[in-house]
């Protein structure tokens, strides 16, 4: 059975590996869902990720970062869907929690957080949001 959805799914299993207490879910993986767990590294929300082939599309190894015993991400939402794309231009990206949280957007330079995109003034697809 094919997935609609990948990246939506990816954030369910590091939703659900938090919620369970896991330090560390396995994701089949893809370029973007190796370009969004290099963001959540880069800004802290994980400790890292390894990817190891498997012959198919590869596993990727989300290992999830705990502060004491409450996780790193408080909270993860998919913000465009296929039935329902979102899109925003640079002006218009909106903010996750007031600036405490990161967006992840998909722009035609790759993926990068809100505060890249505005920077760089370009908009895209809005992927997701972490807080």
């Amino acid at each position: 059975m094919s997935m609609t959805d990948p990246i939506a799914d990816m954030l369910t299993r590091i939703r659900n590996g938090l919620r369970a207490g896991h330090r560390a879910v396995t994701i089949p993986g893809s370029k973007a869902k190796r370009r969004i767990a290099e963001i959540l590294q880069q800004e802290g929300y994980i400790e890292g990720f390894e990817w190891s082939e498997d012959g198919r599309q590869g596993q990727l190894e989300l290992q999830l970062r705990w502060v004491g015993d409450q996780p790193a991400i408080e909270g993860i939402s998919r913000e465009s869907r296929p039935g329902q794309r979102r899109y925003a231009r640079s002006k218009e990206i909106p903010q996750v929690r007031n600036g405490l949280g990161i967006m992840v957007i998909s722009t035609s330079r790759g993926m990068m957080t809100d505060r890249a995109a505005r920077k760089a003034g370009i908009g895209g697809e809005l992927i997701c949001s972490v807080w």
